[in-house]
C-alpha cells in the first residue's frame, strides 16, 4: 500500500470512528430523555485547551441549535459537576446559587429542574451528562440516581472513543507525527526496486522483534 493510500485508509477509519461515536452519544441522550421523561438531555465535552464545555449531543429542547455551542467550563451547575466530579439533582434551579441564569437564557431554554453527572474516564473528567425537567410529579429515587450513573458511564466510554478518533485525525495532519512517518516508510519501500524492498522488509522485521515485549 502506498503512503497516500495508507494515510487515506487511516483517515477514513478515524472519520468513521468519529461519526460512529457521535451517533452513540446522540442515542444515549435520546434514551436518557425518554426514560426520565425529561424535556431535554445533553452531553457536554470538556475542551481542555480552550477550557470550555461543548454541547456534543442534545435531545429535546435545543437539539437543532445547541450542538457545537460552547460555554466556559466553570459555567453554572454543569461546571460545578465537572469540577467536583459529583452527580447532583436540583428540583428548583432558581433556588440554587450555582445556576447560571444568563447562560441558560443564551441557549434558548431555561430549565426549572435538572439532574447532572460527571463523565469520568480513569482520573479524567471528560464532560457532563445533563437531564432537564423530568416530571415533578414523580419523586426522585436512588434507583434513578443509579440509572443516571449508568448513562454517565456509557457516555464517558463513548466520549473517550470519540476523543481517540479525533486524536487520530489530528495526527494525520502533522507530517512529523508517527503516522506520517509510517506512511512515508511505506511509500518509500514501495518505490524501491525488488531487491532493496526485501532488504527494507528485513530491517522492519528486525525492528519489530526488537520492540516486542
Amino acid at each position: 500500500m502506498s503512503g497516500d493510500r495508507f494515510r487515506t485508509a487511516v483517515a477514513a477509519g478515524a472519520l468513521a470512528g468519529d461519526e460512529l461515536h457521535r451517533a452513540l452519544l446522540q442515542s444515549l441522550v435520546e434514551t436518557a430523555r425518554a426514560i426520565f421523561k425529561a424535556k431535554a438531555s445533553s452531553i457536554f465535552l470538556l475542551d481542555e485547551e480552550a477550557d470550555e464545555l461543548v454541547f456534543e449531543a442534545v435531545a429535546g429542547e435545543g437539539s437543532d441549535t445547541l450542538v457545537g455551542r460552547r460555554l466556559p467550563s466553570s459555567t453554572g451547575i454543569a461546571g460545578w459537576v465537572l469540577t467536583s466530579r459529583q452527580p447532583i439533582v436540583v428540583d428548583d434551579v432558581t433556588a440554587d446559587p450555582r445556576f447560571a441564569q444568563d447562560a441558560a437564557e443564551s441557549t434558548g431554554y431555561v430549565p426549572k429542574g435538572l439532574m447532572a453527572a460527571p463523565l469520568l474516564h480513569e482520573e479524567r473528567a471528560l464532560g457532563v451528562l445533563s437531564v432537564l425537567d423530568r416530571p415533578k410529579t414523580e419523586k426522585f429515587t436512588l434507583a434513578e440516581m443509579e440509572l443516571l450513573g449508568y448513562f454517565a458511564n456509557q457516555a464517558a466510554v463513548a466520549l473517550e472513543l470519540l476523543l481517540a478518533a479525533r486524536r487520530a485525525q489530528s495526527a494525520l495532519g502533522d507530517v512529523d507525527d508517527r503516522l506520517g512517518l509510517v506512511a512515508q516508510i511505506a511509500s518509500d519501500l514501495e518505490a524501491l526496486p525488488p531487491e532493496r524492498q526485501e532488504a527494507g522488509m528485513r530491517l522492519l522485521r528486525a525492528l519489530d522483534e526488537l520492540l516486542r515485549p
